[in-house]
């Protein structure tokens, strides 16, 4: 399937390749885009970023447990300086516990920074068609960080909100993700528009319901995939579904 605008060359700035300008095929996104979504396909992508996944997971682990073992450091040493079991000692503690969690903030924080990577890396191959290495795609990550941080505050309001209201609305905005990462990281837009821009990519187009179904079946076979190897299988199975959903963008024509 190719984009309704297809033809001629076009020069581009490419922000993750070593290299300034990038001849495309295509005005758009590369052609691989746009091909038919297969397991086989994601998964040779994958393994084209293994490094780079491998080295993300890694990075977001050490992040999560540096920030897990600064709350527990907070705690006792703040449990060891409250003792009994006065009202005093319990506001304190409560108060402890509420340190904790602002001490392991920043931690959170910069863990899922470079967690959403997981989903960047595979937009930004199909947005290009390269090989997007670990040094590219920390690079595109720290060229504008705050808006990607502003993005993820944007994105994590909309599905508490929604998740608050009948947990249907905040699946509703959980399953425009992959779009959306994929319209902040690759375009220019303000986070705001790109938002409502993936709303109506999603559940405006002709194709979009079924990009949605898509989501679904894959997220419930990478759950079963999950649960048959007690996790270890999410390791591979979470970044090759990110692949494919984002090459199923393309093929349905949700994203261009």
């Amino acid at each position: 399937m190719l984009p309704p605008a297809a033809g001629g060359l076009c020069l581009r700035q490419d922000r993750y390749a070593p290299t300034f300008l990038q001849v495309c095929s295509y005005v758009l996104a590369c052609p691989a885009a746009y091909e038919k979504p297969s397991f086989n396909r994601a998964w040779e992508a994958f393994l084209l970023h293994l490094p780079a996944i491998l080295l993300i997971w890694l990075a977001t682990v050490m992040i999560s447990g540096a920030g897990f073992l600064i709350y527990l450091l907070i705690i006792l040493v703040g449990f060891g300086l409250t003792n009994g079991s006065s009202a005093d000692s319990i506001t304190a503690a409560a108060l402890v516990v509420q340190l904790g969690q602002l001490g392991q903030l920043p931690y959170v924080i910069c863990s899922n920074l470079v967690g959403v990577l997981f989903v960047a890396v595979p937009a930004m191959h199909y947005d290009t068609g390269e090989t997007i290495t670990l040094e590219a795609a920390f690079r595109g990550l720290f060229q504008r960080p705050w808006r990607y941080l502003l993005a993820g505050v944007l994105f994590s309001s909309a599905v508490t909100i929604g998740t608050l209201l009948c947990i249907l609305p905040g699946l509703a905005v959980a399953l425009v993700l992959p779009v959306y990462v994929n319209k902040v990281f690759n375009g220019d837009a303000s986070i705001l528009d790109a938002l409502k821009a993936s709303f109506q990519a999603v559940y405006g187009s002709q194709k979009g319901w079924e990009f949605v179904g898509v989501q679904v079946l894959v997220g419930l076979l990478v759950f079963v995939v999950a649960m048959a190897t007690c996790g270890l299988g999410a390791v591979f199975a979470v970044p090759v579904s990110s692949f494919y959903i984002q090459n199923a963008a393309y093929h349905k024509g949700v994203l261009s």
